[in-house]
């Protein structure tokens, strides 16, 4: 049987964490970048530094949503994660805006990240455990819409410090703004308290039950699911893809260390990363053939080679949204400084006033984001979750475009809505189209590996756009943006290449 269809406050009280997850992501993206700056980063090392997020996300998601599968106590299934991630991740957003230097600074955002990462991807399989497929749109339109809504304060925190509150923007050369700081502050004790309330007030179906669906009930995508990832990897494809990978990596590694003049460490990240992965496989050939199939990463990777067609699909979009957004999220601030504001120097009164108009922008899109989720649902109801996705990446890439060519900073609201509506589709269509395609019981680790797709293209941004910025745009931060327009567009035209089994 299909599991009973949830009311509109239980889906909003499963989703309400998500409030708080957003405040804390919201904070890093809107101002690590100025952190970075101020503690006297240079604009083309500003990637490399951010590489601990999406690096953190593709160890900790698959391995959380592995473990979350296999969990059951007294809070439930999800909620201990959403917890002990929540608990981590506020203390890191309290400290990181009083690091001295800016290797602290780096160091704190991958502990933040890692944090944030374990409370944030069990509530992506904690849709896909809870709804039927018939509200799993909703289900994942409300976590967008508490995205959206989370955004908007936090965003617009330092500005609203600022401008309200009397409290100032700038600080001595090396040292943040109280403005940020007390942002920070607040960030922390949302992210909490918005958890919290998601752990008390939700509860979720034990192992039994959600079997029990999906024994009766799995006539549709579930069953054709299920029967795709039966099958186990063996030891042989390990191996060889394994030693393939290895050999890129270093192959890639020699080619920048031997053949070019390259002192951008970004460019070796992919391919160390490369050698990583490829080890990794090694590993579990070796293990396959002692008959261990059963453990944590041999398990893992059957999984990642075993997706279903949709998810592989579904891939290609993601690599080319979150391609994008990176690059916004990296260079907007430079970009809003250099470009429009003209300035340069990260302790001027002028750098920071637009520094806090960025956070300004990044609420309004969020904001419209919010209002978008549950728009695009009913869009969707009407047509279809593709079309819908589509339309929003075209939209969104046109927007990055228009920064390249607007002078005043009040009209860059105008693209920000754009951005707006692309952000509100990306974090629910996908997610939608994905929940229908995979078994129940492997939700969690699927949503993990899943996760690879948002991160793999953050870290090739990170590894390829301060060398683009440095070595081809001559500092120009403004073509990072006009690069990730170019990549929502690409991202839009692959969505029709994919097949949504519930539609």
């Amino acid at each position: 049987m299909e599991k009973p269809r949830l009311s509109f406050w239980q889906i909003w009280n499963m989703s309400f964490g998500f409030l708080g997850i957003q405040f804390g992501f919201a904070l890093q993206n809107a101002n690590v970048s100025r952190i970075f700056e101020t503690l006297g980063a240079k604009i083309d090392s500003i990637p490399i530094l951010w590489i601990a997020a999406p690096v953190t996300g593709l160890i900790i998601q698959p391995i959380i949503g592995h473990m979350s599968d296999r969990t059951w106590n007294k809070l439930g299934r999800r909620r201990p994660y959403f917890l002990v991630g929540a608990i981590l991740a506020s203390a890191a957003i309290i400290i990181m805006p009083n690091s001295p230097a800016l290797w602290v600074a780096a160091g704190m955002l991958w502990i933040m990240d890692a944090s944030i990462n374990v409370s944030m991807e069990p509530f992506r399989a904690f849709v896909g455990d809870m709804l039927p497929s018939k509200q799993r749109t909703v289900g994942f339109s409300m976590q967008s819409f508490f995205i959206g809504t989370g955004a908007i304060v936090a965003s617009a925190l330092p500005y609203m410090m600022t401008n309200w509150f009397g409290i100032s923007n700038t600080a001595a050369a090396g040292e943040i703004p109280d403005s940020v700081k007390y942002s920070f502050y607040c960030g922390g004790a949302v992210f909490l308290l918005a958890v919290i309330y998601t752990v008390v007030s939700s509860k979720e179906y034990s192992p039994e039950e959600l079997k029990k669906f999906s024994d009766e009930g799995n006539s549709g995508s579930s069953a054709s699911a299920s029967v795709t990832v039966s099958s186990f990897v063996s030891a042989g494809s390990f191996l060889k893809n394994g030693s393939i990978w290895i050999l890129t990596g270093m192959a890639g590694v020699a080619v920048l260390h031997f053949g070019f003049d390259v002192n951008d460490y970004g460019l070796y990240v992919l391919f160390i990363g490369s050698v990583i992965f490829g080890l990794l496989q090694l590993t579990a050939g070796f293990l396959t053939n002692q008959g261990k199939k059963s453990g944590g990463l041999v398990s893992i990777l059957n999984d990642l080679y075993t997706m279903p067609t949709t998810m592989k699909q579904l891939a290609f979009v993601q690599f080319f949204s979150w391609f994008a957004l990176f690059a916004m999220w990296i260079y907007t601030t430079p970009a809003v400084t250099h470009h429009i504001f003209g300035a340069t120097d990260p302790t001027s009164a002028l750098y920071n006033q637009g520094a806090d108009w960025v956070g300004v922008l990044m609420a309004v899109y969020n904001g419209f984001a919010a209002i978008m989720a549950f728009v695009i649902m009913w869009i969707a109801k009407i047509t279809n979750r593709k079309t819908v996705h589509m339309i929003s990446l075209f939209i969104g890439g046109i927007s990055f475009a228009s920064f390249y060519v607007i002078k005043d900073p009040q009209l860059l609201l105008v693209s920000e809505l754009g951005i707006g509506l692309a952000w509100a589709s990306i974090l629910s269509m996908p997610y939608a189209i994905l929940a229908g395609s995979i078994p129940a019981e492997k939700m969690g680790v699927y949503m993990g590996i899943f996760n690879f797709f948002i991160v793999i293209p953050q870290i090739t941004a990170a590894a390829i756009l301060g060398y683009f910025v440095k070595n081809i745009v001559a500092g120009e931060a403004i073509y990072a943006l006009l690069l990730g327009g170019a990549s929502l567009i690409v991202s839009g035209v692959l969505v029709l290449f994919v097949q949504d089994k519930d539609e």
